[in-house]
């Protein structure tokens, strides 16, 4: 695996024709990840909780200098990526403790080991932006993401010990990064 500079705006990581990037949240190449999004979350939320979900995050949330946002590009087509933004806690910034938003794996692309190399780079980038700590959420129309999460190490919290959840059925879990 190489490490390059790209241009400043994060790693740029070659492995069997797949660019891990770590971008600012205005890169166009951003539209991509957001496109697959939202057609991953109309078809298991329907088309009206697809456009809420988005809208709840916009991308704007993952602006510098606190956020950042995680492309895996294989020849110029986004296949996987995730946002990294501050975890914000009855509206006030908990600056250690970061988000992971928007973490999604091409259909196309899935069994490939992707979704671990995009969490990999999420947590190497959080860690570089100073966080210590990261919250993640999914949800129960998402199984395969709740077993992954578990697999990588990442443990589920108590629904009593957030303060704001986004959705009452909504599965937290934390990650220490020291």
């Amino acid at each position: 695996m190489t490490h390059t500079s790209t241009g400043g705006t994060g790693t740029d990581r070659r492995t069997d024709g797949v660019r891990m990037l770590r971008v600012h949240h205005d890169d166009p190449r951003v539209a991509g990840l957001l496109a697959g999004l939202r057609e991953e979350y109309t078809e298991r939320y329907g088309a009206e909780g697809a456009a809420n979900e988005m809208a709840r995050y916009p991308v704007t949330e993952f602006a510098a200098p606190h956020g950042r946002v995680v492309l895996a590009e294989e020849d110029g087509e986004i296949v996987a990526g995730g946002a990294v933004r501050p975890y914000k806690k009855d509206r006030a910034t908990m600056a250690d403790t970061a988000e992971f938003k928007r973490i999604w794996t091409s259909a196309r692309h899935r069994r490939r080991g992707l979704a671990r190399r995009v969490m990999t780079a999420l947590e190497e980038a959080a860690r570089d932006l100073g966080y210590t700590r990261v919250l993640l959420f999914t949800g129960p129309s998402q199984p395969e993401a709740v077993a992954f999460y578990e697999q990588i190490g990442y443990r589920p919290v108590d629904r009593a010990d957030i303060d704001e959840l986004p959705y009452p059925s909504t599965i937290p879990f934390a990650h220490d990064l020291a």
